[in-house]
């Protein structure tokens, strides 16, 4: 793809702020245009269809915290990797819809960590970042605003009831990049794993994809799914991403009926 090799000038980086103040309401021929939060990520994220449910990714819950005027496109995939989601040219998509003054929320890990496959392990402090510059420099070459969401915790607890974590250096890779390219970030790893000690071993059993049939500490059910959103909207304002005026329910209780799973797209 053309930014592979991180073709993107200085000229064209450093004109960004500028095409971005201008955007901050974008507009075409004098009408305002709204503007849309991309979502680049992997099946914590994703959008669920009716064949998964009650499995749900976060970015199917994320609308029901910001105003309608903000869209939000989740482009997130079950099973994808900072590379792989290059290499399938999921990125070129996006790059190619997004427009100034857009947003591109970008979370990955959970795949980026699997080193037995080599179509989607990454090194946290190598090519991880690596990839992770490109959805940088892709989205700051339009205008739009990258964003870096560290991975959002597993459900994972030693024989002493503390949750442990379970990414490895990637949060701290991603964090380290964050503030080396001037990046906002949504610590997510770090606050979903507070959440998680606070409900403890058990508590947590009721935010994960636990069925009759399935016991999956890394996927999430409607209530996970609606915290987990919780705690990005709440950190895309403390951000300063979003102003008040963008975000709804922060401190309100969602019902999980709000949640719903299309059926899946046929051939």
């Amino acid at each position: 793809m053309s930014l592979s090799r991180r073709q993107v000038t200085s000229a064209a980086v450093a004109s960004v702020p500028l095409a971005f103040a201008a955007a901050g309401t974008a507009h075409a021929g004098g009408r305002h245009r709204p503007r849309t939060l991309y979502i680049a990520g992997d099946s914590t994220a994703a959008q669920k269809y009716s064949d998964a449910a009650p499995e749900t990714g976060w970015g199917m819950a994320l609308p029901f915290f910001l105003r309608k005027e903000l869209e939000v496109a989740n482009h997130a995939v079950n099973g994808r990797s900072s590379k792989s989601f290059v290499d399938e040219g999921r990125l070129d998509v996006v790059l190619g819809g997004i427009r100034p003054g857009d947003f591109l929320l970008i979370q990955f890990a959970h795949n980026d960590e699997k080193d037995e496959d080599p179509t989607r392990y990454t090194e946290p402090w190598t090519t991880y970042q690596e990839h992770l510059r490109m959805y940088v420099d892709g989205a700051r070459a339009r205008g739009a605003r990258p964003v870096l969401a560290t991975p959002v915790e597993r459900r994972r607890f030693d024989a002493a009831g503390n949750a442990v974590p379970s990414h490895g250096e990637y949060p701290a890779a991603m964090r380290a990049l964050a503030r080396r390219e001037g990046v906002t970030l949504l610590d997510v790893q770090a606050l979903s794993l507070a959440l998680w000690q606070r409900l403890g071993a058990e508590g947590t059993k009721a935010y994960f994809n636990w069925t009759a049939t399935e016991q999956d500490n890394t996927h999430f059910n409607p209530p996970g799914a609606i915290a987990v959103a919780r705690i990005v909207a709440r950190e895309l304002l403390r951000g300063r991403v979003l102003a008040h005026r963008d975000v709804r329910r922060l401190d309100e209780e969602i019902p999980e009926s709000w949640i719903s799973w299309p059926a899946p797209a046929t051939a």
